[in-house]
């Protein structure tokens, strides 16, 4: 047995520290990381022995096994895989002692750096790395392996500081196998500094099945040790095997077609933490240069968190199945916040600690390839499955129009999946493209009204005209509407506000004349609340209606806007006056007749609850109610004197 003690350079220390402290932000990760390894290392015996079939290896019953011994406060964790030569160790295991240099240094730094500015710094693959996250949880670490085909062994020693003993083992001191055994001297558990015990066999099964539950090997933890019983039937008693931790079900992996639906089921739960069944099941299977394959669930009820502002979403991501973050934003937008999943990639840039993703073309192509197959499974529920989609859209259409704001590329696709109300269907939804099919020759734009309501809208004095005419008019009532309209397109055509600019209803020109006198005593009268008056076909009963300009805020958005803190100038919209209508001309007749209108307080009363009325009809609230109360009180005083 040859024995070598070697000394960490100057800088080790202070390495060690900066990864274990500044790096991983949890301490739980170190068993991820080791059992990792583990599973690399049965991967390269599979593979080396089918290569070499002269290899003197056993790859019958490749597992990774968890030890614990409470009374001496250790962790073991070995598996029968390749194992490694004394070269293999201090290539590495020794990675950090050997590159205790200012370069590793720089990267670690740059490590830190990065996670706090959400880049990262491309170390993962570097075996010492994640090994020596074993020293957030112990004091001393001891490893001792055997490559397979050969009759020696190596055992690696070390405090983390210090110096690290490398010693050629021979003889009787061989494992009998082939592979590698880690022991840990654990640190007492502090809660403090989320430290737990983790000889305790309730605190292994929630690591081991929340990081590496779908690792393809089983991971076995072996009965902890008990004390020699007195009672000698204790001693026929049958000893308890080992436990397996993991399911190894890792149903990303398994053609659809050999999957039952319970078995989706229950995994859409396990996975999305929710209790109702998956509406939809997407499997994603991706191979050639890049391999990744991904599972995800549409739902069918909405999370209760979903319009919460600081709820995280996007589905879990695993590389080789090891589990990397529960929520990973980037790999789905906003608007698709409501899927469920998992993604499992074969190869991702990620920094150090695993924990923070490289914003690299991997990342954006996996993003884009989800997001286009979930696209294509709403379109074809929509097209195939109705009584499915009407579940969908129910519960996601106002989250899914959101990709309208925020998603170009992929607009037409949303839009052609999207459905809306409209007065032509009572009940249910419409397509866009049913819409344009039903248009009657001559119209060129799709016309909509936007609200709180269906209810308001259809009493709303501004489709008066559209319904006498047999114009079909979208009814959207998602506060996302509002903002998506503004300047889109369909099949050619644009979205037109029925409240906005001038309406274009054929031939119907209202005749201005005798009403001059009217418009500009009307727009003098309420100078401060209207940027004009004019007369419009817009109305069919209603005396008149408020209008905006192509370009100006809705009322609702300027509401929106000031709810969230943001002041914005308040907008002045157009009077339409109805002149077939009995209180219009009356109060053109009287206007016309009176010497000094404007000195006249029953008219300029008639004018605010004329203006008033308009706001009230759309569904608005008047600036002053107290004030509009009087203006009202006074007139109905004169009409009933």
């Amino acid at each position: 047995m040859t024995a070598e003690t070697l000394q960490f350079q100057a800088e080790t220390d202070q390495l060690l520290s900066l990864m274990i402290h500044s790096v991983y932000s949890e301490k739980d990760v170190f068993l991820r990381e080791l059992i990792s390894n583990a599973s690399d290392a049965l991967d390269k015996l599979r593979l080396e022995a089918y290569q070499d079939k002269d290899l003197e290896a056993d790859a019958s019953d490749l597992h990774i096994e968890l030890r614990t011994d409470p009374e001496a406060h250790t962790l073991t964790i070995s598996d029968n895989g390749i194992g490694m030569s004394r070269a293999d160790v201090v290539d590495l295991i020794g990675t950090l002692a050997k590159s205790g240099t200012g370069e590793l240094r720089r990267k670690l730094e740059a490590a830190k750096q990065a996670k706090e500015q959400g880049a990262s710094a491309e170390l993962i693959g570097q075996f010492g790395i994640g090994f020596y996250s074993a020293f957030m949880v112990a004091d001393r670490v001891t490893l001792v392996t055997r490559r397979a085909g050969e009759d020696t062994a190596t055992r690696w020693e070390s405090e983390g500081h210090g110096t690290y003993t490398v010693t050629d083992l021979t003889g009787d001191d061989v494992p009998a196998g082939h592979g590698t055994t880690i022991t840990l001297h654990l640190r007492a558990a502090d809660g403090d500094e989320s430290l737990h015990d983790y000889t305790s066999e309730h605190v292994l099964r929630s690591v081991v099945r929340r990081y590496s539950d779908f690792i393809a090997f089983p991971i076995r933890l072996a009965p902890a040790p008990v004390a020699e019983a007195d009672d000698a039937e204790a001693d026929d008693a049958e000893a308890p095997g080992p436990e397996t931790l993991n399911s190894m079900q890792a149903l990303w992996a398994r053609p659809k077609e050999e999957v039952s639906d319970e078995e989706y089921a229950d995994f859409y739960r396990h996975v999305s933490h929710a209790f109702d069944e998956p509406l939809e099941t997407i499997s994603v299977r991706a191979e050639g240069t890049f391999e990744y394959q991904a599972l995800l669930f549409i739902p069918t009820m909405p999370p209760f968190d979903m319009f919460y502002r600081n709820t995280k979403s996007g589905p879990a991501l695993y590389v080789k199945r090891v589990f990397i973050m529960d929520h990973c934003e980037a790999l789905l937008p906003p608007y698709l916040r409501f899927v469920a999943g998992v993604v499992d990639a074969q190869d991702l840039s990620l920094n150090v600690s695993r924990e923070i993703l490289q914003n690299d073309r991997h990342l954006v192509m996996i993003r884009k390839r989800l997001v286009k197959r979930v696209l294509q499974t709403v379109t074809a529920l929509r097209e195939n499955e109705r009584e499915k989609y009407d579940t969908f859209w129910s519960a996601f259409g106002a989250v899914f129009k959101e990709g309208l704001l925020d998603d170009q590329d992929n607009r037409e696709t949303l839009l052609k999946a999207s459905s809306f109300e409209s007065t032509f269907s009572e009940t249910g939804t419409t397509g866009l493209a049913d819409y344009v099919a039903r248009m009657p020759e001559g119209q060129d734009v799709v016309y909509y009204a936007a609200g709180d309501s269906r209810a308001r809208l259809e009493s709303s004095p501004h489709l008066e005209a559209f319904a006498a005419k047999g114009f079909e008019v979208l009814l959207l009532t998602d506060q996302v509407d509002e903002l998506w309209t503004t300047g889109a397109e369909f099949d050619g055509k644009r979205f037109v506000s029925v409240a906005k600019g001038e309406a274009d209803l054929g031939d119907d020109v209202p005749e201005t004349e005798g009403f001059e006198q009217l418009t500009e005593w009307l727009a003098t009268t309420l100078d401060e609340d209207v940027a004009g008056v004019r007369l419009t076909s817009r109305l069919t009963t209603s005396a008149a209606c408020l209008v905006g300009g192509e370009f100006d805020l809705t009322p609702q958005l300027e509401q929106m806007y000031r709810a969230s803190g943001q002041e914005v100038p308040r907008t002045r919209r157009t009077l339409e006056l109805n002149p077939e209508n009995e209180l219009v001309k009356s109060l053109r007749d009287r206007v016309a007749a009176a010497e000094a209108p404007a000195e006249d307080e029953a008219l300029t009363d008639a004018a605010e609850i004329l203006y008033g009325t308009a706001l009230l009809a759309e569904g608005g609230s008047v600036a002053d109610p107290a004030a509009f109360a009087a203006v009202l009180s006074r007139q109905l005083g004169r009409s009933l004197g």
